[in-house]
């Protein structure tokens, strides 16, 4: 047994139900809930423990020195939030470029429980022609839980209800 698995299922107590599948090299991955800072180093341990390149994004000012290196590191690609643009247009020209490119986001877009989720998530998926992965951090089971791609239909509102079942009884550190 690995450190990292070691750390995570033996001294941690999770565990990871369901696996990335590995034909599918782009896609959004969407994280719920997002409810505390936690969320980030369990994701780590995920990318790691399934072998699977996993990326977010970030503001440029982050990637320069000195904690540039570990932001790229961890799978961070920096994104210029300048106002104006079109972010998701942007963010679907970061899938066309790479060959290899699951963006981990969360659609709450905060820390905080909410219930409504933004839509850039969806519109990303779209723009760039790729799935969408849910995956549930549950904090009262400890279990981390990867579910199959969804294909968006541009139905916004009829795929909406079905994301949101992969989430049902999944509980976030802070509710």
């Amino acid at each position: 047994m690995g450190i990292t698995k070691f750390i995570f299922e033996k001294l941690m107590g999770w565990r990871i139900e369901g696996t990335f599948a590995p034909a599918v090299k782009k896609a959004v991955i969407i994280v719920v809930p997002h409810t505390s800072w936690h969320d980030f180093y369990l994701g780590l341990f995920t990318r790691r423990l399934t072998k699977t390149q996993i990326n977010y994004i970030a503001k440029k000012e982050l990637f320069s020195w000195p904690f540039g290196w570990y932001f790229r590191w961890t799978g961070g690609v920096k994104l210029d939030r300048t106002p104006g643009q079109n972010k998701v247009e942007a963010i679907a020209e970061i899938f066309k470029k790479k060959d290899e490119f699951r963006l981990a986001l969360s659609p709450e877009g905060t820390r905080k429980k909410v219930l409504t989720w933004k839509t850039g998530f969806y519109y990303i998926a779209l723009a760039a022609k790729v799935p969408i992965i849910c995956v549930g951090f549950d904090y009262k089971k400890k279990s981390i839980i990867i579910n199959p791609a969804f294909y968006p239909s541009g139905n916004i509102e009829l795929d909406s209800v079905k994301l949101r079942t992969y989430f049902d009884g999944v509980t976030g550190k802070n509710r």
